[in-house]
C-alpha cells in the first residue's frame, strides 16, 4: 500500500476536522448510543449506530465496546460490529454500494460536544491504511475531505449520487503523507471502512 495515515484516527487526539453542521436528517438515519451521560465539557461517551434489520444495527467497534449494547459479531480485521438494537424503520435493511475514489458522499452522526445529529459532505480522496488498535493493516480504508466531529464513530457514509450506504465511519487524521517521500498529500480527513471491506462478513452475520 502507497499510502499510510501520518497519524492515528482522530478520535483518539483533537475534536474534530472540516465542517460539519445540524442535521434533522442525520437523525433520521443513524442513532446515539450513550455510555455516562455527554456535555459540553466532554463528560460520558457518546457514538453512532446505523439501523441494519429489525434486529441489529452497524457499528464501529471501538463504539460498541463502551456502549450499552450487547454485540453480536466483531469483524476480524476492520474496526466494524454488529449490536443488538430493535430497529422500528420501515426501509431496512438499508441498500448499500460500493463507493468509488472521486465519488461525492455525505457522512451523518452525533456529536459529541452537543449530542445533537450532524451531518457533513465531501469526496472520496484515497484509499489508506490506518494504524490503530481496531484496524489491522488488511483493512484498507477511504479518506474524504467531510467534516467528522467525535461521536461521529459508528456512523453513515452515504453515496451522493444514489443514496445508498457506502460505509461505516471510524475516525478522523490530521494529515495523509505518502510514505515513500514524507509529503503531505491531504490535510484535515475522515476516515471510514467501505462497504467493499465488510460485504461478505456482514451478509453471513446478518444470515446466522
Amino acid at each position: 500500500m502507497r499510502w499510510l495515515i501520518a497519524l492515528v484516527a482522530g478520535c483518539l487526539s483533537g475534536c474534530s476536522v472540516g465542517h460539519y453542521e445540524y442535521s434533522q436528517e442525520a437523525a433520521k438515519r443513524v442513532d446515539m448510543t450513550v455510555t455516562g451521560i455527554p456535555t459540553v465539557l466532554g463528560i460520558g461517551a457518546l457514538g453512532t449506530t446505523i439501523p441494519l434489520t429489525p434486529e441489529y444495527s452497524l457499528t464501529a467497534a471501538h463504539v460498541a465496546k463502551y456502549s450499552l449494547y450487547r454485540v453480536k459479531a466483531w469483524h476480524p480485521e476492520c474496526d466494524i460490529a454488529v449490536v443488538y438494537h430493535k430497529n422500528k424503520e420501515a426501509n431496512l435493511p438499508p441498500p448499500f454500494r460500493n463507493s468509488h475514489i472521486g465519488d461525492a458522499v455525505n457522512l451523518y452522526g452525533y456529536s459529541y460536544i452537543s449530542a445533537l445529529p450532524v451531518a457533513s459532505s465531501g469526496k472520496n480522496l484515497i484509499n489508506t491504511t490506518l494504524a490503530n488498535d481496531w484496524n489491522k493493516p488488511g483493512c484498507v480504508v477511504v479518506a474524504a475531505n467531510a467534516g467528522v466531529v467525535k461521536g461521529m464513530s459508528g456512523g453513515a457514509v452515504y453515496n451522493a449520487s444514489d443514496d445508498t450506504l457506502a460505509g461505516v465511519i471510524v475516525g478522523y487524521s490530521s494529515r495523509i503523507d505518502d510514505n515513500q517521500s514524507g509529503k503531505t498529500l491531504y490535510k484535515n480527513v475522515a476516515l471510514y471502512v467501505p462497504y467493499a471491506r465488510f460485504q461478505t462478513w456482514l451478509d453471513g452475520v446478518v444470515k446466522s
